[in-house]
């Protein structure tokens, strides 16, 4: 499984037992990482609470896939369609200005997504993020309940 390009953030792993586990030798992140993979959280969530960002997830992940000690759950995931991005990146430029577009982009990138496989469960996490990114609190407001709004009539 390469994990060198792409969003790292969605996938979910789980441990594979090894009788032999004792014959391996780990560092601390990694044997961090290890025990806080169930088979339900992000490795998004696996990263924040184990205090890792990303980056530094992905060749720990890459590292336990190798000594075949943890493998990937496949889940299905919702992605956000085409409209609702559409909708994000017009409200954001209404209440930013016309940077709103790369805002997003970029916002979406610190979170290990796209425009094209952002997940529907982290929509909230990602108004809130773009929030903070809007100076004006009446602005922030109307930003964060028309978003609300949409994600409530998209079911997400």
């Amino acid at each position: 499984m390469d994990l060198s390009s792409g969003g790292v953030a969605s996938m979910v792993f789980k441990p594979i037992i090894r009788g032999e586990l004792g014959q391996l030798s780990l560092d601390g992140q990694m044997l961090s990482v290890l025990m806080a993979l169930d088979g339900n959280m992000t490795l998004g969530q696996v990263a924040q609470k184990v205090g890792l960002n990303l980056a530094d997830i992905r060749p720990v992940i890459t590292k336990l896939l190798k000594l075949n000690l943890v493998e990937s759950v496949e889940r299905a995931v919702s992605i956000v369609d085409q409209e609702f991005m559409d909708f994000l990146v017009a409200k954001l430029s209404v209440a930013i200005g016309p940077l709103g577009e790369i805002i997003v982009e970029d916002g979406l990138e610190e979170l290990g997504f796209t425009r094209n496989n952002f997940p529907t469960l982290r929509t909230a996490e990602l108004v809130n993020y773009l929030s903070e990114e809007i100076q004006r609190e009446d602005k922030r407001m109307e930003f964060k309940q028309a978003m609300l709004k949409k994600i409530k009539e998209k079911g997400y």
